[in-house]
């Protein structure tokens, strides 16, 4: 018997926007989630832990495809972009173009209940323990209820959208196709603050209300950067991500034992904004820890039965850790995916082998590419990311790479700034093997796979330039 024509396992963004798509779709879907229908998507006891920052392009994405509109109260505050400072703060480098700064929980509710407005079910308070496998098919999914009761329900198709540490992915049989464990050195551990600041501040260095600022200091975020975001009335998001190993390495050359709260405190200290300031936990949502992946988008995310979306897939953004958009965007590719499906009641492989291509062409393209970029950037102390960011790469350059273009560096007149020495050389060897490899990789992804029989040799290729970024950039903050 089966019970539902697609299940979605989690109500956070992907899976609430995949349930949205699926039931406009006229498919009978039942969304679940371990919280309350007050309370969708909540990620852990802390919240919904979350830089809150989204591109416009997405936004507009999602609504052109469900035909929703979210109100400006759920959007939050309008952004110009994303902006990254060097180390001594002397330069600036461009990500995404206009955004929001989301008032998170409210989106989230937004997007739930489009989701139950388009048809979708829901069941709360249940606890995926797995899924159900017969055949080696995803039938649906296993948990324990409210009660406390193990209870099993079927479904034509699941759509994982279980977050980083699903346990549908990591209990798929073995298959080659989707990595069921992530590499803890492809992980950010992360925290962030929503305070509310009582005095104004206008020094773009440390606070900008219309771009959300990204601090990249080795120091300060080994492996990783400090954001300050703004948002209404006073609000800023901030936060800090590093990377375990890095961070490792720069407690050992300096002898401390810093943790990421830690570091994090040292981090707002180190702000002027924070002089007069106070926590603003409403929804609960003020204070939380999280972990990131910033590796790029699983190399496959389908499996007879079964499609993964958003965190699930470790789609967020590699270079930015970004991963609303891409959450969106696999929401309704899933959706749409799930629903052809069933309209053609073939959910094997390769029925369902055009969500990977669908969702490559449409965001993931690029991701291996700045993946590589991110290793590159892991590599380098301050001082080498403040003389690369300023001899380097031309502004022009840097738009280009961070939206997963690939400029030809104008090579000639970088050499001839080549006046610090053997580090500065090493630095800019790597970075022009750097672009060689997303240049190649972004060729790659290009002829993704039509179908699962070509897929292992395209993976192994993937897999393997990938470790060759990471053996010759091993993480090197201080």
């Amino acid at each position: 018997m089966v019970d539902y024509d697609v299940i979605v396992a989690g109500a956070g963004v992907s899976g609430a926007t995949a349930a949205a798509m699926a039931g406009k779709l006229g498919k009978r879907v039942l969304l679940i989630d371990r919280n309350t229908a007050q309370e969708p998507g909540k990620k852990t006891v802390w919240g919904w832990v979350c830089g809150d920052a989204v591109a416009k392009s997405h936004i507009i994405y999602v609504q052109k495809n469900l035909g929703n509109t979210f109100s400006d109260q759920v959007l939050g505050l309008k952004v110009d972009g994303v902006i990254a400072l060097s180390p001594d703060l002397g330069y600036k480098l461009p990500f995404d173009g206009e955004g929001y700064s989301l008032e998170r929980p409210l989106f989230g509710k937004a997007l739930f209940d489009e989701a139950i407005k388009n048809g979708a079910e829901f069941k709360g308070k249940f606890s995926i323990e797995g899924p159900i496998i017969e055949n080696n098919v995803v039938k649906g999914v296993f948990g324990k209820n409210e009660k406390g009761e193990e209870e099993k329900i079927r479904g034509k198709i699941t759509i994982d959208a279980l977050g980083i540490a699903s346990l549908l992915r990591r209990k798929l049989p073995e298959n080659q196709y989707i990595d069921k464990e992530i590499d803890y050195e492809d992980l950010e551990l992360t925290g962030r603050f929503i305070y509310k600041t009582e005095e104004p501040f206008d020094d773009h260095k440390y606070y900008d209300k219309r771009n959300a600022l990204i601090h990249l200091n080795q120091q300060m975020a080994p492996g990783g950067y400090g954001w300050v975001f703004p948002k209404t009335d006073g609000r800023v998001n901030v936060g800090l991500g590093v990377q375990h190993r890095s961070l490792e390495i720069r407690n050992k050359k300096f002898g401390a034992t810093d943790n990421l709260k830690s570091l994090i405190e040292k981090y707002i200290k180190w702000n002027p904004i924070f002089k007069k300031y106070h926590l603003d936990n409403s929804s609960k949502n003020g204070e939380g820890y999280w972990s990131v992946s910033v590796r790029r988008q699983m190399e496959g995310m389908v499996y007879p039965g079964y499609i993964g979306a958003g965190d699930s897939m470790a789609s967020a953004n590699p270079l930015s850790a970004g991963g609303i958009g891409p959450a969106l965007i696999g929401g309704i590719l899933a959706g749409k995916a799930a629903s052809t499906a069933v309209e053609s009641s073939d959910v094997s492989l390769e029925g369902l082998w055009d969500y990977n291509v669908d969702y490559v062409k449409q965001y993931g393209k690029s991701m291996a590419g700045m993946e590589v970029f991110r290793i590159f950037l892991q590599s380098m102390n301050n001082q080498d990311i403040d003389y690369g960011m300023k001899s380097f790469i031309t502004y022009e350059e840097a738009v280009e790479i961070t939206y997963g273009r690939i400029p030809e560096l104008s090579l000639t007149s970088k050499v001839a700034k080549l006046v610090r020495g053997v580090g500065a050389l090493r630095t800019f060897k790597d970075l022009v093997w750097t672009t060689q490899k997303m240049k190649e990789l972004n060729g790659i992804y290009a002829n993704y796979p039509n179908s699962p029989k070509e897929f292992p040799q395209f993976k192994k290729t993937v897999v393997s330039m990938i470790d060759g970024a990471k053996a010759r950039m091993p993480s090197g903050p201080v």
